[in-house]
């Protein structure tokens, strides 16, 4: 974590439409803190506006922007995050106004990806998608680009000139990253049809929710997982075996409520592992308030992306931490014999209850992983249906 001395401290912004209810609102709002905690900028305050439909011109009302704006000043404020993408005018508008950085859900998660970034291929997706998104919010915004440094968000202040000089090497440096992923694109592309006939499974789901904790735990591999938004950039791909049976296992960028399109866009590549995979497996953390949601997003996302169709296992993970409220108002912990009675069981044949820190029915995973990896394989080498005879059920 960040020293207190060198985060920058923000009051984080929300208008809640018609038919949101405060449990919603909240959610929201905590996921956009976690947000701005990943990219080491401290929460003072949140602010909510309930409005039928957000400003033309500056998103939220007068009234609610003089009250930021008196707290900001008054506790040195110097970031303000929107929970919503801003319309380039309306960003113009609220800096002109509040005489501050602004910040919105699009940038401050863009904003992630570029710390997160690794490799060069990573690094490649983020820098377009972040330049795609500030070529039409330049004007007002940028000094020259080369004199632009690291922090989030983008400094102000340039003349006319320089800022048609900008666009225009954003224009030309579009362009070149561009070409540069279709030649990574042609690649990748290579190296997925390099593996062969070998029946392939993607690991989806939302941010968070531990698939890379689930892929270590099922290829015994070391990939980097950490209690924080988008640890996972780079799609990282493992051979598993499950009885005899060979696979290939890879683990995505997790998926989040208004993923930015600019992103889906650039990380074409990494998401057709999606798209191109046998078998999905799609985590979701059961102990989230509002995972019921997180799992629509994802759904959302598979449809958008033309995954939707695919044999998939839904996997509710984080037992552990779940807990119910029975009708005199106990809490407590069901048991995994309750859980796959449960409406989440019948939802989909192919569900499993797990925890994988706490290794809690991984055995039932790992057949389940099995018939589906099994079926793909001998659908594709009917021949080969003696070698991998079926399994039965795990016993919980």
């Amino acid at each position: 974590m960040v020293e207190e001395s060198n985060q920058e401290l923000a009051v984080l912004v929300s208008v809640a439409l018609r038919g949101q209810d405060e449990a919603q609102v909240t959610d929201y709002l905590d996921e956009l803190e976690f947000l701005a905690q990943t990219a080491h900028i401290a929460t003072q305050r949140r602010f909510v506006q309930r409005l039928d439909r957000p400003h033309t011109s500056t998103f939220i009302g007068t009234g609610k922007i003089r009250e930021i704006a008196e707290f900001a000043e008054a506790n040195g404020t110097n970031v303000i995050i929107f929970d919503d993408e801003l319309t380039p005018t309306q960003q113009r508008n609220l800096e002109r106004e509040l005489k501050l950085k602004i910040l919105d859900r699009t940038s401050l998660i863009l904003d992630i990806f570029v710390q997160r970034a690794q490799t060069a291929y990573a690094k490649t997706q983020v820098q377009l998608a972040r330049l795609q998104y500030l070529l039409p919010r330049l004007s007002g915004m940028w000094t020259h680009l080369e004199r632009q440094r690291g922090g989030t968000g983008t400094r102000g202040g340039a003349g006319e000139r320089e800022i048609e000089t900008d666009r225009r090497l954003v224009r030309d440096r579009i362009a070149k990253l561009k070409a540069d992923l279709v030649q990574i694109d042609r690649q990748m592309s290579v190296q997925r049809k390099g593996r062969g006939g070998i029946v392939r499974v993607a690991l989806v789901g939302y941010t968070n929710v531990g698939k890379s904790t689930l892929m270590n735990l099922l290829s015994k591999s070391d990939i980097f997982a950490e209690d924080k938004l988008f640890a996972t950039l780079d799609t990282t791909v493992r051979k598993v075996v499950v009885g005899n049976l060979p696979f290939l296992l890879s683990d995505t960028v997790g998926f989040i409520r208004k993923l930015p399109h600019l992103l889906v866009e650039s990380f074409k590549s990494t998401l057709d592992e999606v798209r191109e995979a046998d078998v999905l497996v799609h985590v979701a953390d059961i102990s989230h308030p509002l995972f019921e949601d997180q799992v629509n997003v994802v759904n959302q996302t598979l449809r958008d992306i033309g995954a939707a169709d695919k044999p998939t296992i839904m996997v509710f993970n984080k037992v552990d931490r779940y807990t119910s409220i029975d009708p005199d108002g106990t809490v407590r912990h069901p048991p995994l014999g309750e859980l796959q009675r449960s409406w989440m069981a019948r939802s989909n044949g192919r569900t499993v209850f797990v925890s994988a820190r706490e290794r809690i029915n991984i055995d039932a995973l790992r057949q389940m992983l099995y018939r589906e990896a099994r079926e793909a394989h001998v659908g594709r080498y009917p021949y080969d249906n003696f070698l991998y005879p079926d399994l039965p059920v795990a016993e919980s």
